[in-house]
């Protein structure tokens, strides 16, 4: 198996609410719609899907839900800390939960937090050395 991820696939309570906060909050554009299901590419091999939970449960299984957040996060690096506070902005503009204020961080970066529609967790940083050398796109 190649050392790769192809599709990040969330479960939403309202697809038509997340489709609204990613595509006309965020400023994303959608490569495929189904019923269903947005597709958005984010890489050159990458496609990141918002899936209507009860389909993703048809196909999947169960969802496990509970008091707090999904055990992980997503993330989107960013070359400086300027652009970290926009990309913020940015999603609070889109009605995104400000989970957590920009800040240095202990690893050295500088990072802050936001919930989408269904609270999963994404970090906006600026990752110091290798991490934002593989993970930012050259301009």
């Amino acid at each position: 198996m190649e050392q790769r991820i192809s599709l990040v696939t969330l479960a939403v309570s309202d697809l038509s609410r997340s489709r609204e906060f990613y595509v006309s909050g965020l400023g994303w554009t959608p490569e495929l719609e189904a019923p269903g299901v947005v597709m958005i590419r984010t890489g050159e091999h990458l496609i990141f899907s918002l899936w209507d939970a009860e389909e993703f449960e048809e196909e999947v299984g169960p969802i496990s839900s509970g008091a707090g957040v999904a055990p992980f996060t997503l993330a989107h690096n960013v070359a400086t800390e300027e652009e970290v506070n926009a990309v913020l902005a940015t999603a609070a503009a889109a009605g995104a939960d400000p989970v957590s204020p920009a800040m240095k961080r202990s690893w050295g970066g500088y990072s802050g937090y936001f919930g989408d529609p269904d609270g999963y967790r994404w970090e906006i940083a600026c990752a110091p050395g290798q991490v934002n050398d593989i993970v930012v796109p050259k301009p």
